[in-house]
C-alpha cells in the first residue's frame, strides 16, 4: 500500500536529525510519508521522488507546489530504470518499498545507491510475513519478497559503511552511512 506504519519513524526521524541531508532521493514515495515527516525539521532540502505508480502523483499530491512542501521533483518510473545521478544524494530512502521487488532487484538496487554515491541510505522494509497483491489496479503494490530482520543485516552490512538498525514487532528499519 502506498501507506507505511508508523513503527520505526521516530527511530528514523532521529537519524535524519543527525545527518541532516541537503538531497534526498524518495524511492516509491507512495503518500509521501517521508517527505511529510522529515521536511519539517530540516529546510531547504532538495526533495526527489520516483514514483513507479502516477496515479499516486496527482492522488497524494506530491508535487510541491507555493503553499504546500513535498516534492521537487517528480520521475514517475521503475527506479530499477532511474538515471544513476539520481542516488547521488546525501540520502536515498526505500520505504516500504524493496518488498515489492525479487530480493535480488532490492540488493542490487542498494548496491547502486552505494555505487553512485549515497551518503545515507535508509531502508523500511515488513520483517514479519506480509502478503499483499495488487490494490487499488497497482499491480507494483504486490509484495515479492518476504524479507526477515537476519537477511536484511546481512545485506546492509555487505555494503560496507556503517549501519544501525531498529527492529520492531512488525517493520524494520536500516539507517546504512558511508561516514
Amino acid at each position: 500500500m502506498p501507506t507505511s506504519d508508523v513503527e520505526g519513524k521516530d527511530w528514523s526521524l532521529e537519524r535524519f536529525k543527525r545527518h541532516l541531508p541537503d538531497t534526498v532521493t524518495d524511492i516509491g514515495p507512495g503518500e509521501g510519508t517521508y517527505a511529510r515527516l522529515f521536511r519539517p525539521v530540516h529546510e531547504g532540502v532538495w526533495w526527489t521522488g520516483i514514483e513507479v505508480h502516477k496515479p499516486f502523483v496527482a492522488k497524494y499530491k506530491l508535487k510541491s507546489t507555493k503553499t504546500r512542501k513535498m516534492y521537487d521533483e517528480i520521475h514517475v518510473e521503475d527506479a530499477r530504470e532511474s538515471e544513476e545521478h539520481l542516488f547521488y544524494r546525501d540520502l536515498v530512502i526505500f520505504g516500504d518499498v524493496l518488498e515489492h521487488v525479487e530480493r535480488d532487484e532490492a540488493v542490487a538496487l542498494l548496491q547502486r545507491a552505494v555505487a553512485a554515491g549515497a551518503w545515507n541510505i535508509l531502508v523500511s522494509v515488513p520483517i514479519v510475513e506480509s502478503v499483499q497483491g495488487e490494490v487499488d489496479g497497482n499491480p507494483h503494490e504486490a509484495h515479492v519478497h518476504q524479507w526477515d530482520a537476519d537477511d536484511m543485516d546481512a545485506v546492509m552490512a555487505g555494503l560496507g559503511g556503517n549501519v544501525d538498525s531498529f527492529k520492531g514487532s512488525t517493520l524494520g528499519c536500516w539507517w546504512w552511512s558511508r561516514t
